[in-house]
């Protein structure tokens, strides 16, 4: 739990002690999360870090074998079914009817949802509107692109006005024009009265997220706003770029005072203490016939971060 944001916060989510296994995959490791309500937070970690299964818990399709989860106000371990009118899961498949167009989705998922006539001929052509889907809206759902998929998928979730969204990483395989426009789609709902709990692997998303919890193995390693995780990297950070870059990557691993050595592309991502400066880095390299194009000072990222908490001495190839 979050003691910062203090003892009166709401919250829309709420998590302790949440254990699940799939037979010897302890999935989820004594999860703790808190949402407040009206936040965009982010769930980020790798492949099998327990993404899928928090937010199937925290949407009542899955149940834990420990601890507790309530969703706007609703106990979902003990009564699943009393949340689904508050919350909207936007699963990581596509989960709509392909032969169904556009508008016949939404009318169909209105109807699940119990929408009044009224309501849903008042909300149709604003979440059209918004998604820019409304000329295509005779097309059917599996003659659309990946990023249009995604946006019929998250009108359907909206449609009933939930309190809760869950996205179980919404914008993966999608280009970067629908991810832009989903994220700003997005920004808008909380001020709709909407809280967005999203799982993304991509860090400039998170960086977007109001909150966001690192998870890793099953266990929330960390929790905060982007800019107060970042102040969280001890030392000093460095982007180096040389040649051969896996011999400049085991020289440096292997130096006095280097705490960890990512690569980043065509650079690699250098933590040191405070008494080790770029003149340090470069001769080390030099001695051991690496080529130096650069060694700059930069600000970390919420990868530097991810792999400072997680620990590994080599980190991890991003």
């Amino acid at each position: 739990m979050d003691p910062s944001l203090g003892p009166s916060a709401e919250w829309a989510i709420e998590g302790a002690g949440l254990v699940k296994r799939f037979g010897e995959v302890l999935a989820l490791n004594g999860v703790d999360l808190q949402v407040a309500r009206g936040d965009v937070f982010g769930l980020v970690g790798p492949d099998g870090a327990g993404k899928t299964t928090l937010m199937r818990v925290l949407s009542g399709l899955l149940t834990p074998e420990e601890g507790s989860a309530r969703v706007a106000g609703c106990d979902v371990v003990a009564s699943p079914e009393s949340a689904k009118p508050h919350l909207g899961y936007l699963a990581q498949r596509f989960g709509l009817w392909g032969d169904l167009t556009i508008d016949e989705n939404l009318r169909f998922c209105a109807d699940l949802y119990r929408v009044r006539r009224a309501d849903y001929e008042a909300r149709r052509p604003e979440l059209l509107s918004i998604t820019r889907l409304a000329p295509f809206t005779n097309r059917r759902a599996d003659h659309l692109s990946g990023g249009m998929r995604q946006k019929l998928g998250l009108i359907c979730t909206l449609i009933h006005r939930p309190e809760v969204l869950l996205l179980d990483e919404p914008t993966t395989g999608v280009d970067p024009a629908s991810r832009r426009d989903f994220w700003r789609l997005l920004y808008d709902l909380p001020r709709q009265g909407v809280t967005v709990l999203v799982s993304t692997p991509y860090m400039d998303e998170a960086e977007r997220c109001d909150r966001v919890a690192l998870l890793h193995e099953g266990r929330v390693l960390a929790c905060a706003s982007p800019e107060a995780l970042k102040e969280r990297v001890p030392g000093r950070l460095f982007a180096v770029d040389a040649t051969p870059q896996r011999t400049a990557k085991e020289l440096l691993l292997a130096a006095d005072g280097v705490q960890s050595v990512v690569t980043f592309g065509d650079r690699l991502h250098v933590s040191v203490g405070d008494d080790v400066g770029p003149e340090r880095i470069e001769a080390r390299l030099r001695e051991g016939g690496v080529e130096v194009a650069s060694v700059a000072p930069i600000m970390p990222g919420l990868e530097d971060v991810f792999t400072t908490v997680v620990g590994g001495g080599g980190g991890v190839d991003v």
